[in-house]
């Protein structure tokens, strides 16, 4: 047998830099109507653990018992898997509660829009009377009456007096942190392409030659626009929701809701501003058909299904806060009291 010669340094030099280049061409990232999701960066620590506690915190409810969590489960997606939230007194929620996760990237807050941030979001659910059914001034006088959160708002806010625009800014800066890179998607647009399978590419194809990302773009794969439910066939359903008419007052509007996010889609069933679609296949279909003119084949629709899963990412990873001691002054949970007259907002 004949014996093999050593390769010299500069053949093993060349063969490297090969391998290099290959390896550095396999991890190129993609140019895709859908990015990728980045960390979030946490410029103010104290901030978010005072938001995290607000966020857990029932005692900002009139019962003393619902919490932002109760309805945007960080558990679950960041929703609460039912087409209505149970509210207030067993009361049913208006609407399907949308995610918490990644709505710092959504071009509005609401299904219709009517929030402009988080921080403005997170007024409404503490005076809507289904939701926490309490008002501004009431929660603030609960948190004033806790000696903790009354010296966590004067060490960041630099006041002695707690009021609503503190408590929402707070909650939105703990809300800002929520968001889930490093799906196996986010893996497959940096450049590796074993991150995904060739059923859930095929799925992916599928996605941007029909159509879908012509709404479900963008790092939040949607959240970045308003469209009509209903493009190519009439939605039916009962629900009274009006959409982004109700905000706008403009007829043109009606039944325009602000497209949802798809990431961690397979979490936040079920699916579409009432609630309907309780699956993620019965979803896309009804999509193809109404949005698109589309209807999928059993293959097809699998296909998508597949890629939307490779949509989840990393979950927060929540340590539950110890909240802040009431005192005497603070009011205790009844979540049975009944209600002498309506509470105002």
């Amino acid at each position: 047998m004949k014996k093999l010669k050593p390769l010299s340094a500069a053949a093993l030099a060349a063969a490297l830099a090969l391998a290099v280049g290959f390896q550095a061409q396999a991890q190129k990232p993609r140019d895709e109507p859908i990015q990728p999701i980045e960390p979030a960066k946490v410029t103010d620590p104290a901030k978010v653990q005072l938001g995290k506690k607000l966020w857990f915190d029932p005692r900002l409810s009139r019962s003393g018992f619902i919490s932002c969590n109760s309805c945007h489960n960080l558990s679950m997606g960041g929703s609460d898997n039912v087409a209505a939230s149970v509210g207030d007194r067993w009361q049913k929620g208006g609407i399907n509660s949308p995610t918490v996760l990644n709505a710092v990237l959504n071009i509005a807050q609401f299904w219709d829009g009517r929030a402009k941030d988080l921080a403005d979001q997170a007024g409404g659910p503490i005076e809507n009377p289904i939701e926490m059914n309490s008002t501004h001034a009431a929660a603030v006088a609960t948190l004033q009456s806790i000696p903790g959160y009354v010296e966590e708002f004067k060490s960041i806010y630099k006041v002695d007096k707690i009021d609503i625009k503190q408590v929402t800014d707070a909650l939105a800066t703990f809300e800002s942190t929520l968001v889930t890179p490093n799906s196996r998607f986010d893996k497959w647009l940096k450049g590796d392409n074993k991150a995904i399978t060739d059923v859930e590419l095929k799925g992916y194809e599928l996605f941007k030659s029909t159509g879908c990302v012509a709404c479900h773009n963008g790092p939040n794969a949607g959240g970045n626009m308003f469209m009509k439910m209903g493009v190519v066939q009439a939605y039916k359903t009962d629900h009274p929701a009006e959409g982004r008419s109700a905000v706008t007052g403009n007829e043109i509007d009606r039944f325009t809701f602000k497209v949802p996010t798809l990431r961690n889609v397979e979490l936040t069933y079920p699916y579409f501003h009432d609630g309907a679609a309780k699956t993620l296949t019965e979803a896309v279909d009804i999509m193809g058909r109404l949005q698109l003119g589309r209807t999928y084949t059993k293959e097809e629709n699998a296909q998508i299904v597949a890629f939307l899963k490779t949509l989840t990412g990393d979950q927060p990873q929540i340590t539950l806060p110890i909240l802040p001691v009431s005192s005497d002054k603070t009011p205790r949970p009844d979540p049975f009291a009944p209600i002498v007259a309506p509470m105002k907002k």
